[in-house]
């Protein structure tokens, strides 16, 4: 499908100048919006429908993302020459927030395969591990990205897994902890420490294919919301991999977990705005047929003001967003905007499908309605790839800079 939107994706120009100042999806230019229209066409067929089930029976959406793989939804902003679709994050923010407003756990299925798993190969993999490691995995194989440990969740500098030189392979040993798409992943980016006397500076990147020996899974996670997706731990116990296997340059792997990360929050941002708008929807077509006092709740002035508050909240978020997406794009900073739109579009998430209860009442508080499963998907969105706390000093310790005290 994605033969109809031109190889070279349209400048923004005069229309994304100030990406603050649009009002809406039709200012973009023609190819963002047949984006939006494909990825909006699939989430309401495809995914909407079975999105109840994939949550209640912790059922992976595995044909979904085969079908996503093949629209070119699971490599977005990967180069054509390496098999991906070569657009650019703005599509990639549009389109993920379709198919998150559809099933969240789709939606953070593809976030970690482009942002976290891809990204980093797209960046810093020799052209051999690009074609072992990227090509495969635009077409509906998954991979994951393994940062976290038991003990080191925000702090990931203090990385006690390691990875030991042992002459033309390296030796892994440790446990990795909340891993997404864990099970399903055919392959996985590890940091682990080569040097522990450098701290964040002794910590390298490493692609780990799996199945490996010395590699196991841990149990499933039994998780609040985005039950759709695996969440697991990786153990490496001895397990060797090839000495060609390490991500850039030993010692690199803090600076790559970390540019990673800011263009991953861009993902979380626009998986965020899929729950947030699936909410608001959810509540205006409630509040239209939900009669009380002889008329629509939606006529009601209190009524009135949740749905303001709630659109507004979104429609600020959507537009940071846009704003992160827009200056990686044309290859400005953007790690302050990332943290800004990740902290306001997970907010948001958690604000407005907790209105959206208030609103549906108790219908809002069953699982016949849809509104308390979003409300437990958004909940995530404020902890994984940096808690709000966390996004509150990356934005803070940005603006002390760019005033240079």
């Amino acid at each position: 499908m994605f033969s109809l939107i031109p190889k070279a994706i349209c400048s923004l120009g005069q229309a994304v100048q100030n990406v603050r100042c649009i009002a809406s999806l039709s200012a973009l230019p023609e190819t963002y919006q047949m984006m939006y229209k494909t990825c909006r066409d699939f989430a309401e067929n495809e995914l909407k429908p079975n999105a109840a089930v994939y949550d209640r029976e912790h059922k992976y959406p595995g044909d979904a993302i085969k079908k996503m793989g093949e629209l070119g939804l699971m490599s977005i902003f990967t180069p054509e020459n390496l098999g991906g679709t070569g657009l650019d994050y703005l599509a990639y923010a549009i389109a993920l927030e379709e198919i998150s407003r559809g099933c969240a756990s789709a939606g953070v299925i593809m976030s970690v395969n482009n942002s976290l798993y891809l990204g980093p190969l797209i960046n810093w993999g020799t052209d051999k591990q690009k074609q072992a490691y990227i090509t495969p995995f635009c077409t509906g194989d998954v991979g994951c990205f393994a940062l976290s440990e038991p003990g080191n969740g925000s702090d990931a500098g203090a990385a006690s897994t390691t990875a030991k030189d042992g002459g033309d392979k390296w030796i892994l040993n440790g446990t990795k902890c909340w891993i997404t798409n864990g099970y399903e992943s055919k392959a996985s980016v590890v940091f682990a420490t080569t040097d522990k006397s450098l701290k964040h500076k002794g910590i390298s990147a490493f692609i780990v294919p799996k199945p490996t020996k010395g590699l196991e899974l841990g149990k499933k996670e039994d998780k609040l919301g985005i039950r759709g997706s695996s969440t697991c731990s990786l153990i490496f116990e001895d397990c060797e991999i090839p000495k060609e296997n390490i991500l850039g340059e030993p010692g690199m792997g803090f600076k790559i977990a970390m540019m990673t990360l800011d263009g991953g929050r861009i993902g979380i941002a626009a998986q965020a705005l899929g729950i947030a708008q699936a909410s608001l929807d959810v509540a205006v077509e409630y509040a239209s047929k939900r009669t009380a006092f002889g008329k629509p709740i939606s006529k009601l002035q209190t009524i009135q003001n949740k749905l303001a508050n709630m659109a507004m909240q979104l429609e600020s978020a959507r537009l940071l967003t846009w704003r992160a997406a827009w200056l990686k794009d044309n290859k400005q900073g953007y790690t302050k905007e990332a943290a800004m739109a990740k902290l306001a579009a997970s907010e948001a998430a958690t604000f407005v499908s907790h209105q959206c209860i208030q609103i549906l009442g108790g219908m809002g508080y069953v699982s016949d309605m849809p509104a308390e499963r979003h409300y437990r998907d958004a909940r995530i969105t404020e902890i994984y790839e940096g808690t709000s706390e966390i996004q509150r000093l990356v934005i803070a310790n940005q603006i002390i800079k760019e005033y240079g005290v």
